[in-house]
């Protein structure tokens, strides 16, 4: 099932009615009629404000280019989606298209209009660039962070609206945490979103960027990335514990505290779903550090924290 398909199912569900297409045998002209045909209206592309949800920043000229030449050939099978907007129109999907349209010269598109309010055009911007492969992560990041702050809700009542998993969502938000400079990375393509998440648990920024500068050097892989970085937890500087026995018995129950003190941090990492770092010192003394990302992180931390006290001393 190709792509389009996919999408324009999850265009229904968001829009809470049929999204019309045209059929197989319609031959569409790059200077089509003004008069409806198979239920789509033929808009002028400057009649079409584009969408002022949409999350992408960066689009690629080159394959702008090749999608024109593409639409020059066949036509637009997939029309555009837009709602009305006074006497104008404003996109909810297709925003790749328009450009392409307007680069091979169309005076007109095909559209469907649609009614949407603010909210579902942004879940339809977000869904629309989720499927593509060419969005870099922080886009993704910055779309989701985005709407939760200008809707105030919850991960996991985004995640439920767009039928994804909250661990996406939550993963992706947080690269935004990265240092800018790595942030530049991703955007400009010389470090993976897979790379850049094997980053997350330095904390230190300094380190996360000679971490970077490292991966590009020496052509890391994410495996080793994570393997590096989880080296570099164990032999963080720290104030050791104090053993009492020979060299070789104090080497060895350091290690051995080391080995116990990195799986713990995992343990609470994954039982909390955020960055944790577990801090010993001598004498048994130490701390752990629960990093989160913003204030919606920081409640979803603290419910699951201190829910179950909350709730029976309210009981």
């Amino acid at each position: 099932m190709n792509k389009e398909r996919r999408l324009g199912r999850g265009l229904e569900a968001l829009l809470g009615r049929p999204l019309d297409r045209p059929h197989d045998s319609l031959e569409i002209h790059r200077e089509p009629a003004d008069e409806p045909q198979d239920g789509l209206l033929q808009i002028h592309v400057y009649e079409i404000e584009n969408n002022p949800f949409q999350p992408r920043r960066d689009f690629d000229d080159a394959a702008i280019g090749e999608l024109s030449e593409s639409l020059k050939e066949h036509g637009m099978i997939q029309p555009l989606v837009v709602r009305r907007n006074g006497d104008r129109y404003q996109l909810i999907a297709g925003e790749r298209r328009l450009r392409a349209a307007i680069k091979a010269g169309w005076q007109q598109v095909p559209a469907q209009v649609r009614e949407a309010d603010d909210r579902q055009m942004s879940e339809v911007a977000i869904v629309e660039n989720l499927q593509r492969k060419d969005l870099n992560a922080l886009e993704k990041a910055l779309s989701f962070q985005q709407y939760l702050e200008r809707y105030g809700c919850k991960q996991e009542e985004l995640a439920n609206r767009l039928k994804i998993d909250r661990s996406t969502i939550a993963n992706l938000i947080r690269l935004l945490e990265l240092p800018e400079t790595i942030q530049q990375s991703i955007r400009s393509g010389s470090l993976s979103q897979g790379h850049a998440r094997a980053l997350l648990p330095l904390g230190d920024e300094r380190e996360q960027v000679a971490f970077c500068k490292r991966i590009h050097e020496q052509s890391l892989s994410v495996r080793a990335t994570e393997e590096l970085v989880q080296q570099a937890i164990h032999h963080a500087d720290r104030e050791p514990l104090t053993v009492v026995g020979s060299d070789a018995a104090r080497s060895k129950a350091a290690k051995r505290t080391g080995q116990q003190s990195a799986a713990l941090e995992q343990e609470l990492r994954s039982a909390l779903g955020t960055k944790v770092e577990l801090k010993q010192k001598a004498g048994g003394r130490g701390q752990i550090v629960v990093h989160f990302s913003g204030l919606e992180e920081f409640e979803r931390l603290r419910k699951h924290l201190c829910g179950r006290q909350r709730e029976s001393k309210v009981g």
